[in-house]
């Protein structure tokens, strides 16, 4: 019973504590009643807010990146008129000396179209996308953002990094900004594709960096690819791949894909090779590399016991074209190249790349082991047949 009075007691006590208070905030605080209802009812005021939309936080977009970089990527349509046989027949040597002219007076042409995307480098109407985009095309026609069109003129190609450059006589372009090449792409970081992929119209997908450096791909003789799991499908090759700045960082050129469509395995030129490459089609109308003249495969286990190193890196010269500069300077079948110009040689395809990187006539210091002897040679590059 003495605890029931006490809680009592302390109950009574505390309402009586809080008319108090009630009372003094009405007569004491600056505030009129209007005000402190107002106050009392404030907990409610953030779900109006949220409800209309209003003061609610900025939700995280791309926009920005998309806006700054849209307009510099075009759609390519190509068109060209391939000869078709009316008949197999022609293919048998005897008939075809019998009947061929009668035959070849009958042949059909068809014409065949492509679809890709490119990137409007600079206001001056260059256009960058894939060399098999407009390969042997008879006609180039360029769709703009902004929905102009244009024919574009072809300037130059190299099929050895797939690469295009293309021109168009139009006023008013807008360049693509380019990333900082000093800035390292990151794997994880954020990317958009922008293309027009099916032909669709204009598209955007994001995804990430899923790798860097990728060769071994077998799409280019020279392969330094950017990986991305943006989406990518026929029709995006040749556009832009942008950071979330909306900087071009690389050019989307294949989809690695089962069934032809994107499976989240996407390979982008970075623009330190595009731009190069773009310079010199621009300047020369072609790209001039160096050339040593040798076949190679990476170093074999029994080639690198016989220079007394199992653990040595290089390449393994298996052949060496006749009167070529590694053939004047005295370089075999079965050395191993394992330096150029002080550097080392990780591998064929390392190989390839540092000698590619020298122009016709430069003056190239190459090592090598034959056996375990290890021979240096200066050999002047020619330049590198093309395909």
């Amino acid at each position: 019973m003495k605890l029931i009075k006490a809680a009592g007691f302390l109950f009574q006590f505390g309402l009586i504590g809080l008319g108090i208070a009630v009372v003094y905030v009405l007569t004491q605080s600056a505030r009129d009643h209007s005000e402190i209802l107002e106050f009392l009812a404030s907990d409610s005021t953030p779900q109006a807010e949220h409800s209309t939309g209003v003061n609610q936080l900025p939700v995280f977009s791309y926009a920005d990146a998309v806006a700054s970089s849209t307009s510099s990527v075009v759609s390519i349509y190509t068109s060209k008129q391939v000869r078709q046989k009316t008949s197999s027949l022609l293919d048998d040597p005897i008939f075809s000396e019998l009947f061929g002219d009668q035959f070849k007076r009958r042949e059909e042409t068809r014409t065949e179209t492509n679809l890709g995307s490119g990137v409007i480098i600079n206001p001056d109407g260059y256009i960058i996308t894939n060399q098999h985009v407009i390969d042997g095309a008879d006609e180039i026609l360029i769709s703009l953002a902004d929905g102009r069109g244009s024919q574009a003129t072809l300037i130059g190609q190299d099929k050895e990094t797939d690469i295009a450059i293309l021109h168009i006589p139009l006023q008013g372009l807008t360049g693509i900004k380019i990333a900082d090449k000093q800035a390292p792409l990151r794997v994880g970081d954020v990317v958009l594709a922008i293309g027009n992929p099916l032909n669709v119209g204009q598209t955007v997908t994001m995804g990430i960096i899923s790798a860097t450096g990728r060769n071994r791909v077998g799409l280019n003789t020279f392969e330094n690819f950017i990986q991305t799991d943006a989406a990518i499908n026929p029709g995006n090759s040749g556009g832009a791949l942008v950071n979330a700045r909306g900087e071009l960082i690389g050019i989307n050129t294949a989809i690695f894909s089962q069934s032809g469509g994107s499976q989240g395995i996407g390979f982008a030129i970075p623009t330190s090779i595009v731009l190069d490459i773009m310079q010199q089609l621009i300047k020369h109308g072609k790209v001039s590399r160096g050339w040593l003249g040798v076949e190679g495969i990476d170093i074999t286990a029994r080639s690198a016991m016989a220079t007394g190193n199992p653990n040595i890196n290089g390449a393994l010269i298996v052949g060496v074209f006749a009167n070529s500069p590694a053939d004047r300077a005295g370089i075999k079948a079965g050395d191993v190249m394992v330096g150029v110009d002080g550097g080392a040689v990780n591998g064929v395809r390392d190989l390839l790349e540092k000698i590619s990187l020298h122009r016709p006539g430069d003056v190239i210091e190459v090592s090598v082991f034959r056996g375990p002897q290890q021979l240096d040679f200066h050999l002047q590059a020619t330049e590198r047949p093309t395909r």
